[in-house]
């Protein structure tokens, strides 16, 4: 018997798998809501997205987008992306290689006493660089990958967390290669 998951075509055998992929597009005003369309019209995930421009004389935006699904559904992701006219080119870092990614989360923790020196200690270890500190507070930065900006924020969480906000990954591939 085979039980569907959430994922078109894909059942219980199926793995579904992480994929960070990189779309070098138009930077022009409804091409970021075409990428999203594409998505969301066919009931896929974004997990995290990333977009800026990349090219300033070329007019060129850089769009990472990590999402999941079965095999066949990355590949049907990636045809569809290659398909619409303002992306000039679609890289699954997953497929080419260990990529380098990393994420930016400002992380706010309020406390005293015992709870505010742990925070310092915490912010210290994974260093985390500190923006903004009042009397009760801090705002620390941290950049890392998605794992370590994790285990941080849980680590936060017992001294006094209070605010969280996130960059989403951004990625590139090792070597001398370019996309």
């Amino acid at each position: 018997m085979n039980t569907t998951t959430h994922y078109p075509a894909a059942t219980v055998k199926e793995r579904v798998e992480r994929h960070t992929l990189s779309v070098l597009v138009d930077n022009e005003p409804g091409v970021l809501a075409r990428v999203i369309g594409l998505f969301s019209g066919r009931g896929y995930n974004i997990d995290s997205l990333t977009v800026s421009e990349t090219e300033h004389e070329k007019h060129l935006s850089r769009i990472t987008i990590v999402t999941t699904g079965t095999p066949m559904v990355i590949e049907q992701i990636k045809n569809q992306l290659d398909r619409l006219v303002p992306v000039h080119r679609v890289v699954d870092l997953t497929v080419r290689g260990e990529a380098l990614e990393r994420e930016l989360a400002m992380v706010k923790v309020a406390g005293a006493g015992d709870k505010r020196v742990e925070a310092l200690r915490l912010a210290s270890a994974f260093g985390a660089r500190t923006l903004d500190a009042t009397l009760n507070s801090f705002v620390f930065e941290l950049t890392g990958t998605t794992e370590e900006t994790e285990r941080f924020i849980r680590l936060m969480s017992d001294v006094g967390l209070v605010e969280v906000s996130r960059t989403g990954i951004v990625a590139i591939s090792r070597g001398a290669e370019g996309m």
